[in-house]
């Protein structure tokens, strides 16, 4: 029971660090990749690129990957297969998400190119930086989308195992499909992912809080 709990609280701790330290690393990179002197701006601001992005490849993917790590161990017995899909979704999604990360690090050396570069070939250097926000863009909405796969199977597990009451996972499990649907329509061009991430974000937040206040439930059920 004690082990639980601390799980309980550690994974509310990595749930909270994860959203805000993916988050809050986006703002910092966007304010400049997202400039219409994109390079210029990054040139002259590299340090706050780089925290941003050990925030989103760096600090994001351990809390991240350590989410299923910590709760396959609980959730297996009431359904291995889902229990590793989590895992496996998680990893792959975190991994992705990394990815896009390290598209927006190269904006460093395109900016110190472009700042040395004949003022001809500007539009070259301005092309790549597009394309790799594009990149990042892309790899946001395709990991997230794993993720949020990830999650519905989270959320199944959560409702059968009855560690936290019902009520969250059946918000989870629609907040992840609505989720799902908001990554997949910005890939088609529609930008509303924004704000069908709302649900599936506050369920996070509010899962993250639950076990940090209660923990598991004391009487889960009996595992299969």
């Amino acid at each position: 029971m004690h082990s639980q709990k601390i799980i309980a609280r550690t994974f509310g701790l990595f749930f909270l660090l994860a959203f805000f330290s993916y988050g809050f690393g986006t703002g910092l990179t966007a304010s400049l990749t997202g400039a219409a002197d994109a390079l210029t701006s990054v040139s002259a601001n590299k340090n706050q690129l780089v925290i941003g992005v050990i925030l989103m490849a760096l600090v994001h993917t351990i809390v991240n990957i350590g989410l299923p790590v910590l709760m396959v161990p609980l959730l297996k017995p009431y359904g291995k297969v889902l229990s590793y899909g989590y895992l496996s979704a998680g990893i792959t999604a975190t991994v992705i998400l990394m990815v896009g990360a390290i598209f927006l690090i190269l904006f460093i050396p395109l900016s110190s190119m472009y700042s040395t570069a004949d003022p001809a070939d500007a539009l070259h250097f301005e092309t790549i930086g597009v394309l790799l926000t594009k990149g990042n863009h892309y790899a946001y909405q395709i990991g997230m989308a794993v993720w949020g796969v990830g999650g519905l199977m989270f959320c199944s597990l959560l409702y059968i195992s009855k560690l936290v009451p019902k009520a969250l996972p059946i918000w989870g499990f629609l907040g992840y499909l609505v989720f799902i649907g908001g990554t997949i329509a910005e890939l088609f061009g529609y930008p509303i992912g924004v704000q069908l991430a709302i649900p599936g974000g506050l369920f996070e937040i509010s899962l993250s809080i639950w076990l940090l206040n209660k923990g598991f439930n004391a009487t889960p059920a009996n595992p299969r």
